[in-house]
């Protein structure tokens, strides 16, 4: 519950249904990350997997863990907080998280139909974790300021 200050009310602006996603999510990704790591390590060693594409594709992958991590924080800090620089960071971290999502949905060297399932729910997961990211942030901009 946010302390009221000069100018503020007392009224509990963070949402539960965002805080609820935003966990959710990262147990998904947890799974997804296992699961798509693994599909990485499986196609090296059946297809002709080149070299650079699967440092790329591994990279990638943990690029995407590490902004996971980062989309977590700042949005678990920013609902809890009421801050609206944590949500608006956590909404432009998920801006990248969805376009490193499309990456492996269609752009990786192998696209397999369990690559396409996967990145597909992560996809909607974190199109609803934006939405909620935003009507959070408008919500609080629209009381503070």
């Amino acid at each position: 519950m946010a302390i009221p200050g000069a100018g503020r009310s007392a009224s509990l602006l963070s949402s539960v249904t965002f805080q609820f996603l935003l966990k959710l999510t990262a147990v998904y990704f947890v799974c997804y990350f296992l699961f798509t790591l693994s599909l990485i390590i499986r196609k090296s060693l059946v297809l002709s997997y080149p070299v650079d594409a699967l440092v790329s594709d591994v990279s990638l992958l943990f690029l995407l863990a590490a902004l996971e991590f980062l989309l977590f924080y700042c949005g678990v800090k920013g609902n809890l907080t009421e801050s609206e620089g944590y949500i608006l960071a956590n909404l432009i971290v998920t801006a990248v998280t969805i376009l490193l999502t499309v990456y492996f949905l269609v752009w990786q060297t192998y696209v397999m139909w369990a690559d396409v399932i996967i990145s597909s729910v992560l996809l909607v997961v974190y199109g609803l974790n934006g939405g909620l990211a935003f009507s959070t942030l408008a919500r609080i901009t629209s009381v503070y300021s």
